[in-house]
């Protein structure tokens, strides 16, 4: 793929829809495409127009994950840290590809310097997803982004910022004055919404999970900044003190949450309209030399099938993610993973469909006057939405194992009314 993508008319005939929020499949119809967005069939396609023959394959949106690091899943540790910078952002260019041909055409990035990335790919110079970006994750010293050297001062003392500060992932500030100004820099960066570290973490070196990070008068320093800005804080936590602390200070996202204690904590996320971001984790999915990590890896994935069946069963929001980073041999992991959620974790086809496209949506919706797709929907398949769709080989309103195989059953893929892979037979301009 080269060369600039351009939108052009997309007529898209005999397909059977599913448009992000019905319980199954349209009757064979056409779906129109012009100028970026879904248009009503009536408007004649113009002689411009690219006419591709679905032949009865099944339409969708695009898929979304609503937790990726896409600096970082494209690169190794050793890229990051001891690398030129230049590498993790070249990296970075490449992942953002092979997840749009994953069929991943929106993304929420929980940490990385992305934003001057987004808006590349939003020009069509190059493929890849929408991205809302958090751009550096915020810790305190000692917390899960806290990535000195145990020798080295806390930077509130002078100490000297880690790599991870350096290149943009992390900003470890402490007290509420600091975390303002961390927030306020990270829009002065081109976040849409804002990542906090409020609880231990699995590959951390100084914080077990069950360690509470940020005081509430912290979190809500940065819950008050994001909302002069018109958007939302979402919190990394595991567990439950961690995340009632978040819930009361304002957090609206809670990344992870697989540690709660029992099902009252989802049932405040749900009274309170706090979404669970969470991630269906096996404990094969991560591999590490410190037997510490793989331990904590272990706890974690032991919660995971507990903290979906609490939060189904309370009415909490859940949000679909993948949280993959460092290891790009099996970055593709990221379309199994989706396809876990009926294989391992209790959802139909239709629930994990809904989650990854119309839910997911809402959530990255939370950015407001910070979302920088906000005018038009997305998600969905219905005049006035954005353009990305999906043409998949067969139908995964039944068989959601079709898209963990994207090369094979993708045979379309549209984003922003551009035209990124096609299979089909096609006629007209550009056919």
């Amino acid at each position: 793929m080269s060369g600039e993508y351009g939108r052009v008319p997309i007529l898209i005939k005999d397909v059977r829809v599913f448009d992000g929020v019905s319980d199954g499949l349209s009757e064979p119809r056409s779906v129109y495409i012009r100028d970026g967005r879904i248009a009503q069939v009536r408007d004649a396609p113009g002689l411009d127009a690219v006419v591709i023959d679905g032949d009865g394959r099944t339409l969708m949106p695009g898929l979304t994950d609503a937790h990726v690091h896409v600096f970082a899943a494209g690169s190794t540790h050793a890229d990051l840290m001891t690398g030129s910078t230049g590498v993790g952002y070249y990296n970075a260019v490449a992942e953002a590809g092979r997840m749009l041909m994953r069929g991943f055409t929106a993304v929420r990035d929980m940490a990385g310097d992305v934003a001057s990335l987004r808006l590349a790919l939003d020009a069509g110079v190059l493929p890849g997803p929408r991205i809302y970006p958090s751009q550096a994750a915020i810790s305190q010293t000692c917390g899960h982004g806290d990535f000195s050297d145990v020798h080295n001062d806390a930077t509130i003392f002078g100490g000297p910022g880690s790599r991870a500060e350096e290149i943009g992932f992390m900003r470890v500030a402490d007290g509420r004055d600091r975390v303002l100004a961390a927030v306020r820099e990270q829009f002065k960066r081109g976040a849409s919404q804002i990542k906090v570290m409020a609880g231990g973490g699995v590959t951390s070196t100084y914080d077990p999970l069950d360690v509470v990070q940020y005081t509430g008068d912290e979190l809500r320093a940065a819950v008050e900044a994001a909302a002069d800005w018109g958007t939302y804080v979402s919190a990394h936590v595991y567990n439950d003190t961690g995340i009632r602390r978040a819930i009361k200070a304002g957090i609206k996202a809670i990344e992870h949450g697989h540690l709660a204690a029992d099902q009252d904590t989802l049932a405040r996320m749900a009274k309170y309209g706090v979404w669970l971001s969470t991630q269906p984790f096996l404990e094969s999915d991560h591999v590490y030399t410190d037997p510490v990590s793989t331990e904590k890896n272990k706890e974690v994935c032991e919660g995971v099938a507990r903290t979906y069946e609490w939060a189904r069963e309370c009415g909490t929001k859940i949000a679909f993610g993948t949280d993959l980073l460092l290891n790009p041999a099996e970055s593709d992991r990221q379309s199994e993973m989706f396809t876990r959620l009926t294989t391992h974790f209790g959802f139909t086809p239709v629930e994990a469909l809904k989650m990854a496209t119309s839910g997911n949506a809402e959530l990255f919706r939370l950015s407001g006057e910070r979302d920088p797709y906000r005018q038009a929907r997305f998600g969905v398949i219905e005049p006035g939405a954005w353009a990305d769709v999906l043409v998949v080989e067969g139908d995964p309103t039944h068989d959601l194992s079709l898209l963990s195989d994207p090369g094979k059953n993708l045979a379309v893929i549209v984003k922003d009314g551009r035209i990124y892979k096609n299979r089909l037979a096609t006629t007209g301009h550009g056919g």
